[in-house]
């Protein structure tokens, strides 16, 4: 495998992308479906029902003859939550954070759909003396953003487990943020002594024996239940024109059923877009590793994300407690699926 992570070439092509026409061309305000659709998700393994959705064209098919669906690729929420509001995508796959943060400080989103759970991995610099969690007093632990899905995940465990907090709160650990696609070389370097991972990175990291598991996926908090990426789309949207909504969420659901009932097939997809979109090549062992970790499904609890929005306000990521009624739609997940043509 290539060491060297070519995250700056996604990142361009994020841009030029961004760059591009606005989804809204074309589109009919008062219902039935535009002449284009813009779907977003990130390359990563959590969403794989974006990847596979694109290659088996599955929003297509539930679309009149004549409708373009786009894919835009984003490297972090908030450039995906920017995109949601200026119109530039109708919806797509978002981690769970920054959809809750959004959605807390005004923004009219919806959650319509889960994409998956799980797949959040704390690793130890293989070269540090880190041997238990509560070895990380005094250390640096690098994630996404501040208040992201998985920065969240890692300071509640640290905080409730082992009373441990970052000097964002004026806690034993230091906290700064990168790429996920850098923390390979962050740990070869010696910048940082461990990490908040989402996957394939960490199977990536694994691979290549910079670092090794601190805490696996299940022991984070809330690793087997909160959502790792979620399927969004504006309120607007669900009011003004919601046949368009129930249209791409059963797309979204025919691509997470395409997952669980050809996964081989499914990683083939996954891996052959993340070498497209990042120019990162991801051995099948690492799909493999990353693939256990992650449970793929449409369903979505929303106690789970009230739960999670409530420790993110204990860690003082958010100003005040947040409700987030309304955030949830599960009204299209509980429609029934128009069965799909999806060639293998």
């Amino acid at each position: 495998m290539r060491k060297t992570i070519l995250f700056i070439a996604f990142a361009a092509i994020a841009l030029v992308l961004a760059a591009c026409g606005g989804a809204n061309e074309g589109s009919d305000s008062d219902g039935g479906t535009p002449d284009e659709i813009t779907i977003g998700y990130f390359p990563n393994i959590n969403h794989v029902a974006g990847m596979v959705a694109e290659e088996k064209d599955l929003y297509s098919k539930n679309f009149p003859d004549g409708t373009t669906v786009n894919y835009q690729y984003f490297p972090d929420g908030s450039s995906f939550m920017t995109a949601l509001a200026a119109g530039e995508i109708e919806g797509g796959l978002v981690g769970p954070g920054p959809a809750m943060n959004h959605f807390t400080s005004g923004s009219k989103v919806n959650v319509v759909a889960g994409g998956s759970t799980g797949g959040t991995v704390i690793m130890a610099n293989s070269d540090s003396d880190i041997e238990t969690p509560e070895d990380l007093a005094g250390k640096t632990f690098i994630s996404p953003k501040v208040g992201c899905t998985h920065d969240v995940q890692f300071e509640t465990l640290m905080s409730e487990e082992y009373n441990m907090t970052s000097d964002r709160t004026g806690g034993e650990m230091k906290h700064v943020t990168g790429e996920p696609a850098t923390y390979h070389s962050m740990f070869e370097s010696g910048k940082v002594d461990a990490a908040t991972v989402p996957e394939p990175w960490a199977s990536v990291i694994e691979e290549e024996g910079s670092g090794k598991v601190l805490i696996d996926s299940p022991d984070v908090a809330y690793g087997e239940t909160l959502p790792a990426a979620v399927f969004v789309t504006s309120q607007d949207l669900v009011d003004t024109n919601p046949e368009l909504v129930q249209k791409i969420v059963d797309g979204h659901k025919q691509a997470t059923e395409f997952i669980e009932e050809n996964p081989e097939e499914a990683k083939t997809i996954a891996s052959e877009k993340i070498e497209e979109i990042t120019g990162q090549a991801l051995s099948a062992s690492v799909i493999d590793r990353a693939w256990e970790r992650i449970n793929f499904t449409y369903e979505v609890d929303s106690s789970v994300l009230q739960d999670f929005a409530d420790s993110s306000f204990e860690l003082e990521f958010l100003k005040e407690r947040p409700n987030l009624d309304g955030l949830v739609n599960s009204s299209f997940i509980e429609s029934e699926v128009a069965e799909a043509s999806v060639s293998k």
